[in-house]
């Protein structure tokens, strides 16, 4: 029997990609989008399905939207990120819009919900790799918010996951360094790296996890999403750079600002148990695909949840 599946900020990166591959399977598929951080021309137009523009803050809005759709899954996807000093935006979306869907979704009965959290819930962690036990302690808007959000959802009594992502690579991806270096040096401009490190995990591997996290038995709580391998910034420029051909002028490498955390790499061993799953594509593979996907789309508008760096 065909789900009907209702997935918050489906015009996103995630939300696109996960209306593309559920649409295929045959579900039913309702996307909520404000179109913030995304516009409606990202949505898979292959097949029909109803597109809802509004935010989550409007809790009318998501009750109607339930009302009509009668979704028996919810992916909420749906996050606020744009402005880092927007605090009222964030908690409006991350915190209470959170909650209306929650709400919607317990008053409907909603067979699953599955929500996606920031690693950055973590803030500067004292283990690597981060394994899904540790202290959260998040130190931005976004991240205070996506915590507070996620705690709420798990009290719900829903029937819920809450995946705590590494920057996930696939189509439409238009946040993070990879976006920002292949369009930077496409233009001929310089780019700076922050010595950082991150864990890159490929959209088919995200999806694979999404089939089984999605079904109805499957198990509750929070789960790190991730590789495990953690990469530095300097290698993503790198990549880039070879892959267009290109030997710039060595990056300006700066310090980690005042929002951001130096090395964020999560441990997956507790997902990898409770579902039999494991990443099958590695970096090189996951940067090549990525970068392949850039030569034949373009990139879109670039966002990101980290202030701009002083000069």
């Amino acid at each position: 029997m065909g789900k009907r599946i209702l997935i918050t900020g489906g015009a996103g990166c995630l939300g696109s990609n996960l209306v593309e591959h559920y649409s295929a399977q045959g579900h039913a598929i309702c996307v909520m989008d404000n179109f913030a951080t995304s516009s409606r021309q990202l949505i898979p137009q292959f097949s029909p399905h109803p597109v809802v523009e509004g935010t989550i803050a409007d809790g009318e809005l998501v009750n109607r939207t339930f009302d009509q759709f009668a979704p028996t899954h919810v992916i909420h996807s749906a996050a606020a990120y744009k402005d880092p000093n927007d605090w009222h935006e964030d908690i409006a979306t991350n915190v209470v819009g959170t909650l209306h869907v929650a709400r919607a979704a317990r008053r409907h009965g909603v067979s699953r919900l599955v929500h996606f959290q920031t690693a950055l819930c973590y803030g500067r962690a004292t283990r690597l790799p981060i394994p899904v036990d540790h202290p959260v302690a998040p130190f931005t808007s976004y991240g205070i918010s996506k915590v507070a959000g996620e705690a709420y959802l798990m009290q719900s009594g829903l029937s819920a996951v809450s995946l705590r992502l590494a920057n996930i690579c696939g189509p439409r991806l238009s946040i993070g360094p990879i976006p920002t270096f292949y369009r930077r040096l496409k233009e001929g401009k310089s780019c700076f790296c922050s010595k950082t490190v991150r864990d890159f995990l490929d959209m088919s591997d995200f999806l694979s996890l999404m089939d089984l996290v999605l079904e109805v038995n499957a198990p509750c709580g929070i789960f790190n999403v991730s590789t495990g391998e953690g990469h530095g910034i300097r290698d993503v420029f790198e990549a880039v750079a070879s892959h267009l051909g290109l030997v710039p002028a060595p990056p300006l490498e700066v310090e980690p600002g005042p929002d951001d955390v130096r090395e964020t790499v999560l441990d997956p061993s507790r997902t990898s148990d409770a579902f039999g799953w494991r990443p099958r594509v590695s970096f090189a593979q996951t940067m090549a695909r990525q970068l392949q996907w850039y030569d034949s789309n373009g990139v879109a508008a670039v966002y990101s949840h980290l202030s701009a760096p002083k000069a």
